[in-house]
């Protein structure tokens, strides 16, 4: 009979520290405990909130462009320190931080790969490396994507996770890449050949107001953060406060600023669709 009373399920309390690490995650909106594996396997999105969390770089590429196919481009590109910048931290330390943290040499990421079979042209910035910011190599890495993707006669795809926008350490050096950006955009607008761009949490500053502002499909990830000064900043300038959900992706696409709201796991059939569609 002892058989038949044993309880159905054996409860095991474990305590803290016999727990290991790495293995769950908190959504940082609605605080659900995740196991990874399967936030993974969601392509790091939560199955209770649908909250998007951040993508390095290169899990952008390797979720977007077939198994195999990045070809990258200008990978020992470095930044300089032209205004020798000395602040509450050295500009050179912040780089070698920065690139010890990530394993990124930049904030930018380029190169050629296929989309279900498409050949396409693709940059990512990554909001690990100073916020994603655009400094002169950032820019000059994109443009020349964008260059390459003019010569050889390819869709262009920039996938943005920049919320520092122009990379002020630069200085003027950095300014000058939002139209330096634009102007390449422009002749390969010229050459009919189609850009779409992906706006990710947060895409802000110098990067909206250039080359992620001009696709000629805008797409937005679900409650991205997207705009030119941060909502704080606006409401402290006009003493005003701002409507709920503002410089959201819902929002932005309400008035105008954007074109769709894709959820990660349907952009890559998504954007193939739309270089259809545009080719």
């Amino acid at each position: 009979m002892a058989l038949f009373g044993k309880p159905k399920y054996t409860i095991v309390r474990l305590k803290k520290k016999d727990i290991p690490d790495g293995l769950w995650t908190k959504c940082d909106n609605c605080s659900t405990a995740l196991y990874n594996k399967n936030l993974e396997e969601n392509l790091r999105v939560c199955p209770k909130c649908n909250f998007h969390f951040i993508l390095n770089a290169y899990e952008r590429i390797n979720m977007l462009l077939d198994s195999n196919t990045f070809l990258e481009f200008d990978q020992d590109m470095l930044s300089k320190d032209p205004l020798n910048f000395q602040g509450p931290k050295k500009y050179k330390d912040k780089l070698a931080q920065d690139m010890k943290a990530t394993g990124l040499r930049e904030a930018a990421v380029t190169g050629q790969g296929t989309l279900n079979d498409k050949k396409i042209i693709i940059a990512v910035t990554d909001s690990r490396f100073i916020m994603g910011s655009m400094g002169s190599v950032v820019g000059e890495k994109i443009t020349r994507a964008i260059e390459t993707a003019t010569k050889d006669r390819l869709p262009m795809v920039i996938v943005s996770g920049s919320g520092g926008g122009a990379r002020m350490y630069e200085g003027m050096f950095s300014l000058m890449q939002m139209a330096k950006t634009s102007a390449a955009l422009y002749y390969h607008h010229k050459a009919k050949l189609p850009y779409i761009s992906v706006l990710t949490n947060p895409t802000m500053a110098g990067v909206m107001a250039s080359f992620a502002g001009l696709g000629d499909i805008i797409i937005a990830e679900p409650k991205a953060l997207i705009g030119f000064t941060g909502p704080r900043v606006i409401e402290q300038t006009i003493r005003q406060k701002l409507p709920p959900g503002f410089q959201r992706s819902e929002f932005l696409l309400e008035h105008g600023l954007i074109d769709m709201i894709v959820q990660r796991k349907d952009l890559k059939s998504r954007i193939s669709e739309l270089i259809g569609y545009l080719s």
